[in-house]
């Protein structure tokens, strides 16, 4: 398959630059995107003029299960740059939000978590389907469920189109 720009899934791109085109906090912001784990010296030599790091990029960040020096390496690496006041993201999938805070990254102000939900085929729900937010059993770490309209969820303020990540840049 032939790939067009940066953000589609390589094996040979570590580092690309662009404009955050997700409606996070970092919206609007030049961004470094980090693919995989990387060293501190090599994230740090491409980030001229980013004010956001966005780790994890292409679905890079996916814990192999009980995996204690993965998880370790990936806090290190982003720790590095939330305490040199650099706003950073993780891309989290959902298979991953139970252990990720076992760590510490969310006690950072300047740290975005983005869990990823994957819903395949999302037009094909009806306007009634509903997305709750529940707990891993019944009354463990949560105070309730959160229901939302998967309709108001898509929001076309909150939608970035597939041709809004064709402007990065790789970085060799």
């Amino acid at each position: 398959m032939e790939r067009t720009y940066a953000t589609e899934f390589t094996d040979d791109v570590d580092f690309f630059t662009g404009i955050e085109v997700e409606h996070t906090p970092a919206y609007g912001k030049k961004t470094l995107f980090v693919v995989g784990l990387q060293k501190f010296q090599d994230i740090h030599t491409h980030l001229l003029g980013c004010e956001h790091i966005f780790f994890g990029a292409n679905h890079s960040f996916n814990p192999p299960a009980d995996s204690p020096e993965y998880w370790k390496a990936w806090e290190e690496m982003i720790e590095n740059f939330l305490c040199r006041g650099y706003l950073c993201s993780l891309d989290i999938p959902i298979s991953a939000v139970e252990e990720f805070n076992e760590g510490g990254l969310c006690e950072y102000n300047n740290f975005i978590p983005q869990i990823r939900i994957a819903i395949p085929y999302i037009k094909l729900w009806n306007y009634n389907t509903m997305i709750k937010i529940d707990d891993k059993n019944f009354n463990a770490t949560n105070p309730g469920v959160w229901s939302h309209s998967l309709h108001t969820l898509m929001d076309r303020n909150k939608f970035t189109d597939w041709n809004q990540y064709n402007k990065d840049e790789i970085l060799k």
